[in-house]
């Protein structure tokens, strides 16, 4: 039977990784705009690779049940990559948490009932998580193991408890490592890994929007003080991405890797030394 990989969010550092994970496989491209699913697979059909598309709210259950049902009917699904989010800039408090929150809990919860043996994930965080301090060890552990259709009902989540639109993407990626966490052992029981990447600032429409947007200044201000002094790529993502997906990362799972030019050290640290 076919080898399926769902990409869910049809951006670049998706289609980087996708490029990376899915040769020889059956991709199905997702998002939530038909259009863009559309410009991705001809993109990746043009390249070659052996594509479906598909319309996907990741925040409401029954379209992705929907794109479970297609994946499971391609084939086996052996692969998920969740790239799909929204940014502090781009929507208000409340889309940023059905979206980056429960949507991304919805899609572990959801294929992590049918991902095949010997499968993989893996999860687009956000080193903006890793900028988020220590949260109430009552808190960390509702945000891992909290029943998906009760998550948003937690008190801290209420969009009321919530400061403003970065702390909902900061909680909303906590939430998405924590989730990964705890999902690797229920994935672990069908022979299959999760693992999260937590990026920097890379170079994709999203990060242009923001660098253009009222966060610009501080975007660029933690570019020069990082480590690397620059912007990441969707092809390094994509290079990690495929480790933790393929056979050299098989005692891999359930872990976060942070990719961000040392932008989070120099957060924490950088004054210190």
């Amino acid at each position: 039977m076919t080898d399926v990989i769902v990409l869910i969010g049809a951006g670049s550092l998706g289609q980087a990784i996708a490029r990376r994970v899915g040769v020889g496989k059956k991709v199905v491209i997702a998002d939530l705009r038909p259009e863009n699913a559309e410009t991705a697979g001809k993109i990746l059909s043009d390249a070659g690779f052996d594509v479906t598309v598909a319309r996907v709210n990741v925040s409401e259950r029954a379209s992705v049940e929907a794109l479970v049902d297609v994946a499971v009917g391609l084939g086996n699904v052996t692969g998920m990559i969740q790239a799909a989010g929204v940014s502090p800039s781009q929507a208000p408090i409340e889309t940023i948490l059905n979206v980056d929150l429960y949507g991304t809990a919805l899609l572990l919860d959801q294929f992590g009932a049918v991902i095949a043996p010997g499968g993989s994930g893996v999860v687009i965080s956000s080193q903006s998580g890793h900028r988020l301090g220590a949260l109430p060890e009552d808190q960390t552990r509702a945000l891992a193991v909290t029943p998906v259709e009760e998550l948003l009902a937690l008190p801290f989540l209420r969009p009321e408890a919530v400061k403003d639109t970065l702390h909902a993407y900061q909680l909303s990626k906590r939430a998405n490592v924590l989730r990964v966490a705890a999902e690797a052992v229920r994935w672990g029981r069908r022979g299959a890994r999760i693992n999260s990447i937590s990026p920097g600032i890379i170079i994709t429409p999203l990060a242009n929007d923001e660098l253009s947007g009222p966060r610009g200044d501080g975007y660029r201000q933690m570019i020069a003080s990082s480590v690397a002094k620059r912007a990441g790529t969707p092809d390094e993502v994509a290079n990690a991405a495929a480790l933790l997906m393929g056979t050299d990362g098989t005692f891999i799972t359930g872990s976060d890797l942070l990719i961000d030019g040392g932008t989070t050290a120099t957060f924490w640290f950088g004054d210190t030394i």
